[in-house]
């Protein structure tokens, strides 16, 4: 009887001769990564008062190159592609920078110099008067914009209704403060009565 051949055991595959197939989108990326890193993080950091921001910002143009990766031109027209995604992506941090200042600079004042601020009308007045007897909605649409300076599009975000909706609500609101500064003084809470209940707001 013939015997098969027993063939000698080659022991356990250690994990590092098993290698994961090959990725040529990786492969590039890394490449690209390492060849300009130093390029874009200078370009950066010159344009930024932090090391810290310039890290933050070479990693979101990074970010952006992986996701168009297959957009990236070859050759000499790598860098200054990625150039103008980090002068993008720079734009983007200076003006949220900016907002953050101007918001930061707002409060100050408006915390050091609460009279200087004070927009509301004296009780007194015609206007004010006449402001009082609105209808809640309408005062608070005519706050949103004479006090807080929203358009019609964050008014509609306020509100939870359409532009549309605001322009029209805005519209009538506006035309009853009108009619209340001319009506005499007795008569304003029945005009602003009888302009509330004759119009069905959007």
């Amino acid at each position: 009887m013939t015997q098969t051949p027993i063939k000698a055991w080659a022991g356990p595959v250690s994990e590092g001769a098993v290698h994961p197939p090959p990725d040529p989108r990786r492969d590039r990326f890394e490449e690209l990564f390492g060849a300009h890193r130093e390029a874009i993080l200078g370009y950066l950091h010159r344009r930024t008062d932090s090391g810290h921001d310039a890290a933050d910002l070479l990693a979101d143009t990074f970010l952006i190159a992986w996701r168009r990766l297959d957009d990236i031109p070859s050759g000499v027209q790598t860098r200054p592609w990625l150039y103008g995604v980090a002068r993008r992506v720079l734009a983007n941090h200076r003006r949220g920078e900016g907002r953050r200042h101007a918001l930061a600079t707002k409060l100050r004042q408006e915390l050091t110099e609460p009279d200087g601020t004070d927009r509301s009308l004296p009780d007194d007045t015609p206007a004010a008067k006449a402001f009082s007897a609105l209808p809640e909605q309408d005062r608070e649409l005519l706050s949103l914009v004479a006090w807080e300076d929203l358009d019609t599009a964050q008014i509609a975000t306020v509100l939870g209704i359409t532009r549309n909706a605001v322009r029209i609500r805005l519209h009538r609101a506006r035309k009853r403060f009108a009619k209340l500064l001319t009506a005499p003084l007795a008569n304003r809470k029945l005009v602003a009565l009888k302009e509330e209940t004759s119009h069905e707001d959007a």
